[in-house]
């Protein structure tokens, strides 16, 4: 049997009895034969011993409801405690990586910035180096006859001083 009772029917039934079941709420299920309290000699009066019975039973629905609705309180107190948890470490961990990721950042920042300078050091070296490079060949063709000189006075000291 299934007992349905709304919430203004629970608390009239401390101080009433006999009022009629409305169905909003879904409290309990118990055997389809509740267990009499009457002696089975009175077949004459089974109203009156189900009557008996109804509230005693009703009051033990309603405590086996208080604790599953407690029990469900607790449950949900814990799950929402864990999501915060669970949340608050995620977050956590999303701060703590955005700031590895900006340090990340501004180190490769850095150090692009710091190897633009010292390529365009380099270029610009290997330019002057060039436009120097284009006097020399000035000076190479000036080398050139002036070894063809040594080379001729090497020769002629060599020739004056092996004398026979």
């Amino acid at each position: 049997m299934i007992w349905i009772l709304s919430p203004t029917y629970c608390r009239q039934l401390a101080s009433m009895e006999n009022l009629p079941i409305m169905s909003e709420t879904l409290i309990s299920e118990s055997d389809s034969d509740p267990p009499s309290t009457c002696p089975q000699g009175s077949p004459e009066h089974p109203d009156a011993c189900r009557s008996e019975s109804k509230p005693t039973e009703l009051l033990r629905a309603l405590e086996v409801v208080e604790r599953d609705s407690v029990a469900i309180a607790e449950s949900f107190t814990s799950l929402f405690a864990s999501l915060r948890l669970a949340l608050s470490e995620v977050t956590s961990s999303s701060v703590d990586h955005m700031r590895c990721f900006n340090d990340a950042a501004g180190r490769l920042q850095e150090s692009a910035l710091d190897a633009a300078t010292r390529g365009n050091r380099y270029i610009n070296s290997c330019l002057r180096l060039n436009e120097e490079m284009k006097g020399v060949d000035g000076l190479a063709m000036q080398l050139k006859i002036l070894r063809r000189n040594v080379d001729a006075l090497d020769s002629g000291v060599n020739r004056l001083t092996r004398l026979p």
